[in-house]
């Protein structure tokens, strides 16, 4: 077939097991087995023989085991740990993601030494985020490989946004080149909407009860037993390349095992390779670059700090020569009744001047508050301005015949006012569907096989090449403009539709027309044999498609839009939702770029519809649809 594969164990009857290489670079698998059964080995050898095709991997590290790679492979290990080449953070995430694909470095992403949890999981967010962003555009097979996986996409707790990221490259990788792998030692604390992606799975020995569930849901009751007595590196390996299920011992890698149990012996690390320096001195560039903006910015926070403490310093001095005036001027008053004999008298329209003075709230000296204004806006570094003499406060009062305190208004109250931006957030309309459903139909109740059944035991049928376009026009054939066919997604879209068999294409009108339905509904009334096996087999293609999601309880359901929205997000701003009218642009041209109708519609229309969906109208298709 001149399909380049790779070895990496051997059945029971010594036939070499071969595994298709661009599957793996860019597929989704799962190796899983209890600690100890050789699931790190056999990541390990998948990795050790990928990287001897001359092929690129990220290995997320979560445990300090595959820097033994190093001792064959000049691959680059980054992370927060002094024996890494470099000590990196989110900072670098890009810098990561363009050596590895732009520059083909293998890369060991070493997230077992962060003492925050919270910055090893941001880093590794940011680090996919990347990936995927540029994978869009370069289209490079190219491997991550993740440790425990459940640690990320659990099953039982909710998902942050690395385990989203992580599911997303899962579902959506594959149209772009990268793949995934997820190795746990708990199957069954995994999320079942990443198992259920898998491509490819390995099985090593398992014991515990929930775990041994699982396999017996997705291999059968007959496997959940043997795999309780597994020897170590032997596995169940089931592909769907290869639908028979096949009992596997994995070869034993050839680097350093970082990842053994220690033992009585003593502990010997081999000599490792080093990696280019110019390869290191691009990532230290960009830690230089951060040291030297964080002491710019701790200069900056003592140099504010000194301000504000001057500030404060400054306003002491303004509250004490406030009250040393106002002392004064009670001195002064008192002194002036005691020479006069009498009650001090003031002139006319001066008493509510002179009471305010001596009894209310005293008034800022415009000096001091001019000083003080100019400190705080750094334009000037004041001295603090003299304290003024009681004797001479006196003497002036007394020429004038009573204490005067009209000349000292202050203006400090209005330029404290803070500026009123007045900007607010605007608001995001969600968005809805462009086309209504069906009139009449109803909701499918929630019953049927469960996901991961449906997805394992899918059938030896493999869809033929076959588009849906009818030779012959109709009145109801969507017109279609020049520009939206020169759009590269509608047309990856549109090849993606066209090159469906008929029965799939019947499939997903079925499931455009009447919602959520189980696989085996869907073919039957799409002119099938509604067997299990070929159902699955056609499900399975438009799953892996992305034209339809399953929804839950065995059931799947049209998902254009949602495809056509993920497509058009930004996985760099996941927040900043693509507009709808964008997104009803695509998802009308896509629909109304192929022919709504077949041939041999006829045959389906006359097709028994499933229980769930016996309500909906045998109506006809919108002329802007399918």
């Amino acid at each position: 077939m001149g399909e380049e594969t790779i070895s990496v164990g051997a059945t029971e009857d010594g036939t070499t097991v071969e595994l298709p290489v661009v599957d793996l670079l860019t597929g989704r698998g799962f190796i899983t087995g209890k600690s100890g059964s050789g699931k790190s080995n056999s990541a390990s050898v998948i990795a050790e023989k990928i990287l001897d095709r001359g092929y690129s991997l990220l290995a997320v590290d979560i445990d300090g085991e595959y820097y033994g790679l190093k001792e064959e492979y000049e691959i680059l290990h980054v992370g927060a740990d002094e024996e890494c080449d470099l000590q990196v953070g989110v900072e670098h995430a890009e810098k990561i993601a363009e050596l590895a694909l732009g520059q083909n470095v293998p890369i060991i992403l070493d997230v077992s030494s962060f003492l925050d949890e919270s910055d090893a999981r941001e880093l590794l967010t940011e680090v996919t985020k990347q990936l995927f962003a540029k994978e869009k555009k370069m289209k490079q097979p190219f491997l991550m490989l993740v440790e425990e996986v459940h640690e990320y996409i659990p099953e039982g707790g909710g998902v942050d946004e690395c385990g989203r990221m992580l599911i997303k490259v899962s579902k959506r990788g594959r149209k772009h080149g990268l793949g995934i792998v997820g190795i746990s030692q708990r199957p069954a604390d995994v999320k079942k909407d990443f198992i259920t992606q898998c491509d490819w799975l390995v099985w090593h020995r398992l014991t515990w009860n929930n775990d041994t569930k699982v396999v017996g849901r997705i291999l059968g009751t007959e496997y959940a037993a043997e795999i309780e007595e597994m020897d170590d590196g032997e596995s169940f390996l089931m592909t769907d390349w290869n639908e028979s299920i096949r009992r596997v011992q994995f070869e034993r890698k050839r680097t350093f095992d970082a990842g053994a149990t220690p033992g009585l012996d003593d502990f010997e690390r081999p000599e490792l390779k080093s990696v280019s320096g110019d390869l290191v001195d691009e990532l230290q560039q960009i830690t230089d670059q951060q040291e030297s903006r964080q002491n710019r910015i701790d200069e900056l926070e003592r140099q504010l700090q000194q301000r504000d403490e001057r500030i404060r310093d400054l306003e002491r001095q303004l509250s004490d020569a406030r009250d040393l005036k106002k002392m004064a001027d009670r001195f002064s008053r008192a002194m002036m009744e005691q020479v006069t004999g009498r009650p001090l008298s003031v002139a006319p329209g001066r008493q509510s001047e002179l009471n305010e003075a001596l009894t209310g709230p005293i008034r800022r000296d415009p000096e001091l508050e001019a000083e003080l204004d100019a400190v705080r806006n750094g334009d000037r570094d004041p001295t603090p301005p003299p304290i003024p003499d009681a004797q001479s406060e006196w003497e002036a009062n007394a020429s004038e015949g009573g204490s005067d305190t009209s000349g000292r208004e202050s203006d400090a109250d209005s330029k404290n006012a803070p500026p009123d931006d007045g900007d607010d957030a605007g608001d995001s309309s969600g968005v809805s569907m462009i086309f209504d459903p069906v009139p009449g139909a109803d909701d499918p109740d929630s019953a049927g096989a469960d996901d991961i059944d449906a997805d394992t035991e899918g059938g030896d049928e493999s869809p033929t090449d076959a588009t849906l376009t009818d030779s012959s026009t109709s009145e109801n054939s969507p017109t279609t403009d020049g520009t939206a066919s020169d759009d590269p997604l509608i047309t990856r879209l549109r090849e993606e539709i066209e090159s469906l068999d008929d029965v799939s294409a019947e499939m997903l009108r079925q499931y455009r027309r009447y919602g959520p339905m189980e696989p085996q509904a869907a073919h039957s009334t799409s002119g099938g044999s509604g067997d299990r096996r070929p159902a699955y087999t056609a499900n399975r293609d438009l799953r892996q498609r992305g034209l339809i999601a399953h929804v839950g309880c065995g059931q799947y359901d049209y998902a254009l839009e949602t495809l056509v929205r993920e497509e058009l997000t930004n996985p760099l701003r996941p927040e900043d939702l693509p507009q709808s009218e964008r997104v009803e642009e695509v998802v009308r041209a896509v629909e109304g770029l192929v022919s709504a109708e077949r041939s041999d519609v006829s045959r389906a229309e006359q097709a028994e519809p499933s229980e769930k969906s016996s309500s909906a109208p045998d109506a006809e298709w919108p002329s802007v649809g399918f």
